[in-house]
């Protein structure tokens, strides 16, 4: 039998992974931005178990990314994303950050 903070573990990574890959390659624009945090923030929020959910995009690299339509598409870099999962009497929180050295956004227990 899993404990409690077990299974708030498996649904924390389950909601990080779908969060992801659902998202990634979404068309964005300086205009977007904040709508789009807001509404992943929501979406995720939706999922059973969670508490509290974090989307910052870096508009830095949405700036500098930009085409010649003044459009691009999410990358994993872009994102900072915290959310809280509480399941029972365990409460656990997790992270999507780009690690530079590793050039690479990595999912965390935090």
């Amino acid at each position: 039998m899993r404990s409690d903070r077990e299974h708030a573990l498996f649904e924390l990574g389950i909601k990080l992974g779908a969060l992801y890959h659902q998202y990634i390659g979404a068309p964005i624009n300086m205009e977007t931005l904040s709508s789009l945090e807001h509404a992943i923030e929501r979406s995720v929020s939706a999922q059973p178990y969670v508490s509290s959910a974090k989307v910052s995009i870096d508009r830095s690299i949405v700036e500098e990314k930009l085409n010649e339509f003044g459009y691009c598409e999410l990358e994993g870099k872009m994102l900072d994303v915290r959310i809280e999962v509480q399941y029972g009497s365990a409460k656990v929180m997790g992270r999507i950050r780009y690690d530079k050295e590793r050039d690479y956004p990595m999912m965390l227990i935090e």
